[in-house]
């Protein structure tokens, strides 16, 4: 059979299309990209999208769509879940997705998580990428798994770079900082600050009393709860006072106010060379004359 994947998010490397990929490449299938052009010439064609907002109006009728951006209770058939991914499918994919756990502790009325995977659990990693230069972490919460020695000396078996994006703050102590601090690493370690209404600054005290704080990049989700500028400026300036790596995430991104804030953080040129006030001013004002809210 010819099974087409529909690329709707290519920035993505979606790795339940790398093990869809392998389970039907081992029952004889051709796996190929899907394209409207080509749409005749497959017997199925798959649809697997992570976010809500992606344009999905190409997406043919008779196609199998599947993931979070669709259904957040769909989940891949049991005999393809199993499988190990296929990266041939992208060629340019230069990492190893890497799960130790799936699920988590916490129940965050925001995550997707809860809902999907359930309390965490351990699970078995899969198979490195032969073309893959650094392994990616994609555990939600890895050390809220129980086994999380076990996965932190696989890793230092395979000796390669690790890219850790997820790791709860508040759970950790030096025994874990020390843990991960006998891997190299690839970028920075991913935490988060995501309720306003939490001190963190505390235990990012105790943290960086272990791990250099320039080796820690902090996301700072905001427009949840409430347009919170106060509370959510104080965050952003503590974690530059501190000196870890703010990185802000709107929660919507039609807000004007959520995009901006975004931009002024995450845009480093900007957020080193003038305070909010100076650029949510200029915004405002070239928004005012309908010249955009992209401003430097």
């Amino acid at each position: 059979m010819q099974i087409g994947l529909i690329d709707i998010e290519p920035k993505i490397f979606n790795t339940a299309y790398m093990q869809i990929g392998t389970y039907h490449k081992l029952h004889g299938d051709t796996v190929e990209w899907w394209s409207p052009l080509t749409d005749h010439q497959f017997d199925f064609v798959c649809c697997s999208s992570l976010f809500d907002y992606t344009d999905k109006s190409e997406v043919p009728q008779r196609a199998i769509c599947g993931g979070t951006g669709f259904d957040v209770t769909s989940q891949l058939l049991t005999p393809i879940e199993r499988c190990d991914l296929d990266y041939s499918i992208y060629p340019k994919c230069k990492t190893s997705y890497i799960w130790f756990s799936r699920g988590c502790i916490r129940n965050c009325p925001w995550c997707v998580v809860p809902e999907k995977e359930g309390k965490i659990q351990s699970v078995s990693p899969k198979n490195l990428n032969p073309n893959g230069k650094y392994i990616t972490v994609q555990d939600n919460n890895f050390f809220a798994n129980p086994d999380w020695p076990a996965a932190i000396a696989w890793l230092g078996e395979r000796g390669w770079p690790v890219d850790f994006q997820g790791v709860d703050a508040r759970l950790l102590n030096k025994k874990m900082c020390d843990a991960m601090l006998t891997l190299r690493h690839h970028k920075q370690i991913k935490i988060a600050w995501d309720d306003p209404r939490q001190d963190l600054e505390p235990k990012l005290k105790e943290i960086i009393r272990f791990i250099k704080p320039w080796r820690l990049m902090c996301y700072v989700l905001i427009g949840y709860w409430y347009k919170t500028e106060d509370m959510d400026l104080h965050r952003v300036e503590t974690l530059r006072r501190l000196g870890i790596d703010p990185f802000v995430m709107p929660f919507d991104r039609s807000d004007l106010y959520q995009r901006a804030f975004a931009r002024w953080v995450n845009h480093k040129g900007i957020f080193k060379s003038m305070s909010w006030q100076q650029y949510w001013n200029r915004v405002r004002q070239s928004e005012s004359v309908g010249r955009g809210w992209k401003v430097r």
